[in-house]
């Protein structure tokens, strides 16, 4: 009896353990993400206290729920590889399937959260809560290429910015900051194929880019 009880507390200590480190890790995930979203909403002058927070924790919301997400999503990826080990092309039917699904209840959870953003930002504020979520990475890409390329004529600018703007849209949803930059990685290659197959040189333009931003150095010693 001694010992089946040594065992149930062994047990129960373990278990109080395991929900300690548990919710000491969703503690600290929670701490990250509001850090993260404060520096978003921190850049967005806004003077109400109330629609500062307002907007902080639609941010927070979002990231935990992506998070959430992905979480699910990758542990039933994990099941259907089990369940259907061997089978390869069924294997690749289940998860097709079920990855479209997944990708269109992200796109009902993003358009929700828009909305809500919607509701205590202005249309300004909210391209720069976009950007935020994502590294800055659509005007960095998009000055870039201007720079790169100062020849581009407004139609090729609109194409570029309207791709950027898309792979941001999607970016946002992405689990982490290599699935945010893979999707941005993809649409520049779309991009580059577009402009090259409009007559530019990438190569050259990027040499000649590369010169003009040394000799602006040079200059300014």
């Amino acid at each position: 009896m001694k010992t089946k009880m040594n065992w149930c507390m062994c047990l129960l200590l373990t278990l109080l353990v395991s929900n300690g480190f548990a919710q000491t890790e969703q503690d600290e995930y929670m701490k990250v993400i509001t850090e993260r979203s404060d520096k978003i909403i921190a850049e967005l002058g806004i003077l109400d206290s109330i629609t500062y927070y307002q907007a902080r924790a639609l941010v927070v919301n979002q990231y935990a729920a992506i998070n959430a997400h992905h979480e699910a999503r990758e542990a039933e990826i994990k099941k259907i590889k089990e369940k259907f080990a061997g089978q390869e092309a069924l294997l690749d039917q289940t998860r097709a399937t079920y990855e479209a699904d997944e990708d269109a209840s992200l796109r009902v959870l993003h358009a929700a959260f828009i909305k809500k953003l919607e509701d205590v930002l202005a249309p300004m504020q909210i391209e720069a809560v976009k950007n935020g979520m994502t590294y800055g990475v659509l005007p960095l890409t998009y000055r870039a290429f201007q720079e790169m390329i100062p020849t581009l004529k407004s139609e090729e600018k609109a194409w570029i910015l309207l791709w950027l703007t898309e792979a941001r849209e999607l970016a946002m949803d992405a689990p982490d900051s290599k699935g945010k930059h893979q999707i941005f990685g993809k649409y520049k290659g779309r991009i580059n194929n577009y402009l090259s197959k409009k007559g530019y040189d990438l190569q050259k333009e990027g040499d000649a880019w590369k010169a003009r931003r040394e000799a602006a150095k040079t200059e300014a010693k």
